[in-house]
């Protein structure tokens, strides 16, 4: 019988000593929940992020938000975007707001912009245009695929970036908007990424691997448990070509509201301006 009771209390203590090691968590002995996730995304965070853009065509769509710090000489101006996309269908709809000229002038009218595969549809362009007609612009002609000339990154183009994450550092986790997410940061090529990409996305990358200063994108990126993008930061450099100068841009893209409704109908032919466009 005694041998039974010390059988009995060394069990007991190696039981009491596994609930310590394991933090008093028996799931966390297991290898799963949180913490075994945690320890797999850091572990293979490239991949992750690889599978970003998936992720979101899976989700179906969200509403977006997005911002675009542009820098150059002593100037800096911020744009920002408000609206939904469309993952499965490549389209998207944001109404983006200007900002205010130097010398205090008010305020430009919202542009509404349509994203779609190769194409972009602004109204309200202004510089000539009809209040009533869309200017449709070929992406994949832009010498930086649209990442910067509408002044907001493409949230699908965003993601599809990740595609071409050559290195990365899992950070831990944080909150963004009220969701837990996971902190990824790293460096993207967006001619790999380009190779990666969706079809519609394909021309428009290889357009920006050709127009930026480098290939390299500097990027922060939180994913939550889905593995779907919440928010993501790239950083830019291009080359103003009349001015001969470099332009850093800082482009933040928000994803929330996985599954709202993105009703997104692109322009009838006859909508779309076909006259010459004054530069702005």
């Amino acid at each position: 019988m005694k041998v039974r009771q010390h059988d009995r209390a060394g069990a007991a203590a190696l039981a009491t000593v596994g609930l310590l090691l394991c933090g008093g968590s028996l799931s966390g002995c297991a290898g799963g929940g949180a913490a075994a996730e945690d320890a797999r995304s850091g572990a293979d965070a490239v991949e992750v992020l690889h599978q970003a853009a998936g992720a979101l065509v899976r989700a179906g769509s969200s509403k977006a938000r997005t911002s675009m710090e542009m820098a150059t000489g002593g100037t800096r101006v911020t744009i920002r975007g408000e609206g939904v996309y469309d993952y499965r269908d490549r389209l998207g709809r944001l109404k983006v707001t200007l900002p205010q000229d130097p010398a205090g002038a008010q305020e430009h009218r919202p542009i509404t912009e349509l994203l779609a595969p190769g194409a972009l549809f602004m109204k309200n362009r202004g510089a000539g245009v009809p209040a009533d007609k869309w200017v449709r612009v070929d992406t994949t002609t832009l010498s930086d695929g649209n990442l910067v000339t509408g002044g907001a990154t493409d949230p699908l183009a965003a993601a599809e970036l990740l595609r071409g994450v050559r290195r990365a550092t899992y950070l831990g986790r944080t909150e963004v908007a009220g969701t837990q997410v996971r902190h990824y940061r790293g460096v993207a090529d967006i001619g790999l990424a380009a190779r990666s990409a969706s079809a519609g996305n394909r021309g428009p990358l290889r357009a920006a691997a050709k127009g930026f200063a480098t290939a390299e994108v500097p990027f922060d990126a939180y994913l939550d448990d889905e593995g779907r993008v919440r928010k993501v930061r790239h950083r830019f450099s291009f080359l103003n070509g009349e001015q001969k100068t470099t332009v850093a841009v800082a482009s933040t893209t928000l994803l929330y509201d996985f599954g709202t409704p993105a009703d997104i109908r692109l322009p009838a032919g006859g909508d779309i301006y076909a006259g010459k466009i004054a530069q702005q």
